[in-house]
């Protein structure tokens, strides 16, 4: 069975970490502003139609992490990871095939600008990454 040994406090604290990741990312502090005015939720209006249903988003975004955690994790463990470098590495894979392949669909079909592309494939490429450590070694 593919999820015999998933160890699933590591994948509890993964998708912690993924939302804190996140949390920082498309914060004022981080890429917040820049990812707002880019989407075309820059006036405050928007902001506020957005904040109405924030709790609700947060509770599906960490079911997400959760499921993205519990798949990397059995990925990492089926790749023979057990090194921060060699699940980080899975983590890249993982981005590239899947992800950033994906994504570059928001700038050639949506017309979505490169640079919200960066932002947010950006977010996914550094959680998967570290998750993809993470889990190698506490898999």
């Amino acid at each position: 069975m593919v999820t015999g040994e998933v160890n699933y406090l590591a994948v509890l604290i993964a998708a912690v970490i993924n939302m804190a990741i996140g949390a920082y990312w498309y914060s004022p502090a981080g890429f917040g502003k820049q990812w707002a005015d880019l989407m075309g939720w820059g006036s405050k209006a928007k902001t506020d139609e957005m904040k109405k249903g924030a709790n609700k988003s947060y509770a599906w975004m960490f079911v997400a992490a959760l499921v993205m955690a519990f798949v990397l994790a059995n990925v990492v463990r089926l790749a023979g990871a057990v090194s921060f470098v060699e699940g980080a590495m899975v983590g890249f894979w993982i981005w590239l095939g899947f992800v950033a392949t994906v994504q570059v669909g928001s700038i050639l079909w949506d017309m979505k600008p490169p640079k919200l592309f960066a932002i947010n494939t950006g977010y996914s490429l550094v959680t998967l990454l570290i998750n993809g450590g993470l889990l190698a070694i506490w898999g």
